[in-house]
């Protein structure tokens, strides 16, 4: 994806297709506007850039409920940052 405007709508429509970098662009977009919502949506959808945004969050934190959710969701490296937190 070269245009770096591309409107949500179209990267919506190029992740219905499977296209992973509009899903990494999505979640990096709503990152960046702190939606977390818009985040958890994308992970519950496969993203797995979100899952590591979300994580990266999650881990600041150190909200470990989260990091449970995130890890049941199918992101892996949450569950190693939760180990992480909770040997201390």
């Amino acid at each position: 994806m070269e245009n770096t405007n591309i409107d949500r709508e179209t990267l919506r429509e190029l992740t219905d297709e499977g296209n992973e970098t509009a899903w990494d662009r999505l979640a990096d977009l709503a990152d960046a506007a702190g939606d977390l919502e818009e985040l958890s949506e994308l992970l519950d959808e496969g993203c797995m850039r979100a899952g590591f945004l979300l994580t990266r969050r999650a881990a600041a934190v150190g909200d470990l409920r989260e990091l449970r959710r995130i890890r049941d969701a199918g992101y892996d490296e949450a569950g190693i940052e939760l180990d992480r937190l909770l040997k201390g």
